[in-house]
């Protein structure tokens, strides 16, 4: 039985309860019809209880037998009202139902119930942020999950959607996929929802199908939670400058309309915390959204799942393409250093052109050093997007160096899903300070940042 289904029933009993109470008072008050007319409702409102159950449990389940007992006293109660209304004993009556409530209220609370949750992933590469939480509740009987990966649209210029995008055929072999074409919120009867974009239609660049904003989501959906696709490191929450640089991402359509918010630390949580009341307060909503113990409730601090994906992920279990290993291994059949080389929005968004030239010179030196360093370039999955809508004239430089790069062949260029094969493959980072910089720490491997003061 799903959860929603219970709460049902039991706000039935509820019902049912304060009915006896009209019936007990009738029969006290010797106004034996409305007794009848509140006993007929008693034995309509049962037989839709025992519908339910036979449907979600089937028609011997113990409940099921309950309710047939109490509908057959009803039916006893009735008649004998309907007959005999002054031989009615109100002790008798008011016992009887008093028992059958009871008994029904205690087989009830025993149905296990399944919480019927959905993951509406949108890009194959951020899965991870999401994996683990599906992973154990795939494997909990107190669940039925489903993956409905949703596609999402570059924006045009001019803010409207552009080309469409789906990766429903990118997640790994075990993760069963349902097509988002065949999926109704309206009556898919979720409990539960997880979600990785929190944008809607704020971000400029791109957009997940509006069907599955988390706006709408909230319609259908009670509890909705947010888990960013991201992760922020270690951030002081005191340290207001480098607060200044990410709050952004703390008054975003995904925390507002969620109902849970998982944040990587309690000092990230506390940065949410104090960034979503100032903006609720600077936007002017109310309620909830200016109360800090209900958001000290709704964000948590727990930790993000792409920290447990990176942890957990072996050298040994990841699969390399094999056109992947002649850039790798030398002719000794060694393998050479692998660094991997990450590429973000940001830092190409903030450095225009000297970004672009960066990156080719960068090319250049990995290119001079490639007999003993395989490079295994990878840039953000929504670097070209961006640069094709927001800088259109770094876009064609940019395209040319990639396609350049690839047909060169003496580096690995990786736009794979798999973003933790190329952190845990990897021997050394070379970049940009973006989230994955945090990752890598986890595996105690050199870091160097890359420098774009620097002509």
């Amino acid at each position: 039985m799903r959860k929603g289904q219970k709460e049902q029933l039991q706000e039935l009993l509820v019902t049912l309860s304060e009915a006896h109470d009209e019936v007990k008072s009738a029969i006290k008050q010797k106004d034996y019809q409305v007794a009848l007319d509140v006993l007929a409702a008693c034995q309509e409102c049962a037989i839709e209880i025992g519908n339910a159950i036979e449907e979600a449990e089937g028609e011997n389940a113990p409940s099921v037998l309950c309710i047939q007992k109490y509908c057959e006293s009803l039916f006893i109660i009735y008649s004998q009202i309907e007959n005999d209304a002054e031989s009615v004993s109100y002790a008798e009556v008011s016992n009887a139902l008093h028992a059958h409530l009871t008994e029904m209220v205690d087989d009830i609370e025993g149905i296990k119930v399944k919480t019927k949750v959905a993951f509406f992933p949108y890009k194959a590469s951020m899965w991870d942020s999401l994996e683990s939480i599906w992973r154990t509740m795939s494997n909990d009987e107190k669940y039925e999950t489903y993956v409905i990966p949703i596609p999402y649209y570059e924006k045009n210029p001019d803010g409207t959607l552009g080309q469409m995008y789906y990766e429903g055929r990118e997640y790994p072999a075990y993760v069963p996929v349902i097509d988002w074409q065949s999926y109704s919120l309206e009556n898919a009867g979720l409990d539960m929802a997880y979600i990785h974009n929190p944008y809607d239609d704020w971000n400029y660049v791109t957009s997940v199908h509006p069907y599955f904003y988390s706006s709408n989501l909230r319609k259908y959906i009670d509890e909705l939670v947010y888990v960013p696709y991201f992760v922020l490191g270690d951030v002081d929450p005191d340290n207001q400058q480098v607060i200044d640089r990410m709050k952004h991402f703390c008054f975003l359509p995904g925390t507002i309309y969620a109902t849970k918010v998982i944040v990587e630390s309690e000092n990230v949580k506390k940065i949410y915390v104090d960034e979503y009341l100032k903006a609720a307060k600077a936007n002017g909503l109310n309620g909830p959204h200016v109360d800090r113990e209900y958001l000290e409730k709704k964000i948590q601090g727990s930790g993000s799942p792409k920290y447990e994906k990176v942890l957990n992920t072996k050298k040994n279990d990841v699969e390399i393409p094999k056109e992947w290993l002649p850039v790798i291994i030398k002719p000794d059949g060694t393998w050479k250093k692998i660094v991997f080389y990450n590429t973000s929005v940001q830092t190409v968004l903030d450095n225009d052109m000297k970004a672009i030239e960066k990156i080719g010179s960068c090319l250049e030196v990995f290119r001079n050093n490639s007999e003993r360093i395989a490079l295994l370039w990878r840039p953000h999955p929504l670097l070209e997007s961006t640069l094709k809508s927001l800088r259109p004239e770094l876009w064609a430089k940019y395209t040319d160096i990639v396609a350049s790069y690839r047909e060169a062949g003496w580096g690995i260029f990786d736009d794979t899903p798999d973003m933790n094969r190329a952190v845990v493959l990897s021997d050394a980072y070379y970049g940009d300070g973006s989230s994955i910089v945090h990752l890598y720490k986890q595996g105690g491997k050199p870091i160097m940042v890359a420098d774009y003061s620097k002509e």
